[in-house]
């Protein structure tokens, strides 16, 4: 007797995949059932489908994240359900799936896919990606949430979009990919490590304002001011190389730390992690001014670090405790490469 089919349920919130041609340009419009009536199910699925909503994904708002968390998790209640794929527009995925994965408390998969190339395209990738994650969804266990793209399978955690236009799209830039799809199989390489789940935001909450702000060549900390002005509860600097920055943004950080703002400190550089190496306004100096340096999670996704912790508490020191525990395993690898920094300076020096 054939063992009973794995159940999928697909939700779709549009992007690329889900658009089609609008008179100047594409947008999303198509429902979940076209896209999925795209690809071929493979053996031993059943799926259907959700239309949460439908937005080409820079329009996305965190409102309509939280929508997408509490839908992901109402579906995972019950216990029929064999995964999750979600399929989504690919400029905001990677803060999305960081936003679902910090949360997600279940064994069963939730998996982010999406396309490069619209709906109906003769070399469409969208039917192949959503293959595969069909695929995916029903195969792996106690992974996360996990972004599968042109053949290969990616955590949460750390993954970008690393190229605008390419098929392969998506790349943790500072670690290995969690494994690959081909030959209707998944192949498992790594398994990434995850920090404990946060409980769901309340119902009703009241959401931050969370900005970021670039270092630059002649930068000062005018947006920083102003968005501290503007009431954001949070920020992201993002810095040049390790994590560094001029002394006058560490007297800004200090200034927002000190009127209860949770800053983060992230790079614009794609790989490797934040540490603590230089000084005269480098990153030692904005760790002490008091902000939170957030390992190898770049901008988007430290934006959604802050975002989760400020729901998640209301007191100072614990929405810091909370950001500095989201990039707990970042930060590690951030601690080694401060301490391979300090030990190379310590030899130059001698």
């Amino acid at each position: 007797m054939e063992a009973q089919a794995r159940r999928i349920v697909v939700i779709s919130t549009g992007g690329t995949i889900a658009s089609r041609w609008q008179g100047t340009g594409f947008a999303a419009d198509a429902p979940g059932r076209e896209v999925l009536a795209t690809a071929a199910i493979p053996h031993g699925i059943t799926s259907e489908v959700i239309d949460l909503f439908n937005v080409n994904s820079p329009r996305l708002t965190s409102a309509q994240q939280l929508t997408l968390l509490r839908t992901v998790h109402e579906v995972l209640a019950d216990p029929g359900v064999d995964g999750i794929v979600v399929t989504h527009g690919t400029d905001t995925l990677e803060e999305t799936a960081l936003l679902l994965d910090l949360h997600h408390v279940d064994s069963r998969p939730v998996v982010l896919t999406g396309a490069q190339k619209p709906l109906g395209a003769e070399d469409g990738d969208g039917p192949g990606n959503l293959y595969d994650a069909l695929l995916t969804a029903a195969t792996v266990r106690d992974l996360g949430v996990l972004i599968v793209f042109d053949g290969k399978v990616h955590a949460a955690r750390g993954t970008v979009k690393t190229h605008t236009l390419a098929a392969d799209a998506f790349a943790d830039p500072s670690g290995p990919r969690v494994g690959k799809v081909g030959f209707g199989k998944v192949s498992i390489l790594h398994r990434p490590e995850r920090p404990e789940p946060l409980p769901l935001p309340a119902a009703g909450a009241v959401l931050p304002r969370v900005d970021m702000v670039m270092h630059h060549v002649d930068a000062d900390p005018l947006l920083l001011e102003a968005a501290v002005r503007a009431g954001a509860q949070g920020i992201v600097l993002v810095a040049t190389g390790a994590g560094n920055a001029t002394p006058e943004f560490v007297t800004a950080v200090r200034g927002a730390v000190e009127r209860g703002v949770l800053v983060a400190l992230t790079s614009r550089v794609p790989a490797g992690p934040v540490t603590e190496i230089y000084t005269h306004g480098g990153a030692v100096d904005l760790a002490a001014a008091g902000a939170v340096l957030t390992g190898t999670l770049r901008a988007g996704q430290a934006r959604t670090a802050v975002l989760a912790a400020l729901l998640a508490a209301s007191g100072r020191g614990e929405r810091s405790e909370i950001l500095r525990r989201i990039v707990g395993a970042a930060g590690d690898l951030a601690r080694a490469g401060a301490g391979a920094g300090a030990a190379a300076a310590a030899a130059v020096a001698a």
